[in-house]
């Protein structure tokens, strides 16, 4: 089945599942529908950041910090994230940390999302219909880049708000450098 004929759950403008549509349709009428992004550290705190292919269906081409994707029909949240990460990096059996939900729209996404991250060092199997490139940067070079490259605002939007309420969780609890 080509990406665009996957069966996508739909919901509503509070986030409860209505229906399901084609991934093509749910993109030209843009509906509300959910979707999953994964932050993949390795153990020395780099992020793997990637660039999109040419073909896909929002934000071609452009660099994305967060693997995942759209939450498909009568498929949970936590099973997307799985699946996801499997398909495109060919990472599985890792332990998600479930960071936070919300909500992205611009003018061509409504997404309920939800992010997760995960550590992971062994080698990467990345899914060519969907990846060009990939590799693992600091934090600091992905941001010095952000201004030279197009990224996906809505895993930009991810990235800072993780980074944001690390930072909080810090300086509320200084004893903890986790």
């Amino acid at each position: 089945m080509e990406l665009r004929d996957e069966m996508v759950m739909i919901v509503d403008g509070r986030n409860h599942p209505i229906g399901a549509e084609k991934r093509s349709n749910m993109r030209l009428m843009k509906r509300f529908h959910r979707a999953v992004y994964i932050l993949v550290f390795n153990s020395r705190g780099e992020l793997f950041r990637h660039k999109r292919t040419d073909v896909k269906d929002i934000y071609p081409g452009y660099y994305d910090v967060a693997a995942g994707g759209v939450v498909l029909a009568h498929e949970s949240v936590e099973a997307a994230a799985e699946r996801e990460l499997e398909e495109e990096l060919g990472i599985k059996g890792v332990v998600l940390s479930s960071l936070f939900d919300f909500y992205y729209e611009d003018t061509g996404n409504r997404v309920f999302g939800k992010a997760y991250a995960c550590v992971f060092d062994g080698p990467l199997r990345l899914q060519k219909e969907e990846i060009e490139s990939g590799g693992f940067y600091s934090i600091g070079e992905i941001f010095s880049s952000m201004d030279k490259e197009p990224y996906t605002p809505d895993g930009i939007y991810v990235l800072k708000r993780y980074l944001e309420e690390k930072t909080a969780r810090l300086v509320s609890r200084p004893d903890t450098l986790s």
